[in-house]
């Protein structure tokens, strides 16, 4: 079933009876299934959640995302124990060789830089070579391939002189939201299928607790640079409101493409992390990761 995405950007009180979720506020009272609930972002300062809502939410793997003043996603609330065979899980993702994990970054880069190049066709009408980039991704990506097709992607993907930067100007505050966003959903599904947020195959910064979720998320990343060039065409507002965070949010449901069927975002992410863990037991080779056209 597809987990619903609930946005709280009004004071509230978020509390629980009956295994129902009941948000509060001055305007309505909502009640809602917590199994049914796939992500909770909280974007207001004053909203109080009560722990037994909390508890509730985690234990039904439900993404708790939490927003700073600038109201970009700052914090979340993940389950640590999401599956019941967590430690030997672990294990395998702990002992997994360098040679491997080299070779999972080359095939995440590969599908990247080639949703890269389909969507910034689809922008310009014209034709490109990431194509050709995705063959010179090495294993480990050693002749840094994502940077070379990056340079070109973001000069040429927006009309007028844009530098992706996180705490850039417009849209890069767009882009950040639905960056964040796709973070917190990629972790909520590594989690889920027992795997180590913390330790990635690519990204190692010892300050970044979720640097499995920012390798796997990479190849979905042109799915929010989509979805911002579309709302840049239908909005004139500069700053983030809430029908354009409405309109980030939707990405969770986008369909996306397998070979054998199509499916939600959300849905896809989970059939991704479990491919993975398969990679670290050593019963499949490639991560399985979707198109994101048809």
């Amino acid at each position: 079933m597809l987990k619903k995405t609930i946005l709280v950007e009004n004071k509230s009180s978020i509390s629980t009876k009956f295994n129902q979720l009941i948000i509060e506020n001055e305007l309505k009272k909502r009640t809602t299934p917590i199994e049914d609930i796939g992500f909770l972002v909280i974007d207001n300062q004053e909203t109080f959640i009560s722990l037994p809502s909390l508890n509730l939410l985690i234990e039904n793997n439900t993404a708790v995302i939490i927003c700073n003043k600038s109201h970009l996603p700052n914090g979340l609330f993940m389950n640590l124990n999401s599956h019941h065979i967590q430690q030997e899980i672990f294990k395998n993702q702990i002992d997994a060789s360098i040679p491997l994990k080299k070779q999972l970054w080359q095939q995440t880069i590969v599908e990247k830089i080639t949703n890269q190049g389909i969507l910034l066709e689809k922008i310009t009408g014209k034709k490109n070579n990431f194509d050709f980039l995705a063959t010179k991704v090495l294993s480990g990506d050693t002749s840094n391939m994502e940077g070379v097709a990056a340079s070109f992607y973001w000069k040429t993907f927006f009309e007028h002189n844009f530098k992706r930067e996180r705490f850039g100007d417009y849209p890069n505050n767009f882009l950040n939201y639905g960056y964040a966003i796709l973070r917190a959903a990629t972790a909520r599904t590594l989690s889920g299928s027992g795997l180590l947020n913390t330790l990635g195959i690519h990204h190692k910064s010892k300050y970044n607790a979720f640097a499995l979720a920012d390798d796997i998320m990479e190849p979905f990343r042109p799915i929010v640079d989509e979805k911002v060039y579309e709302i840049m065409q239908r909005y004139k507002e500069l700053e983030l409101n809430t029908e354009i965070k409405s309109e980030l949010l939707q990405i969770l449901t986008r369909t996306v493409y397998f070979k054998e069927e199509k499916s939600p975002l959300m849905v896809a992410l989970q059939k991704t992390a479990s491919s993975l863990q398969q990679c670290f037991t050593g019963e499949r080779k490639k991560i399985k990761y979707p198109k994101l056209w048809s």
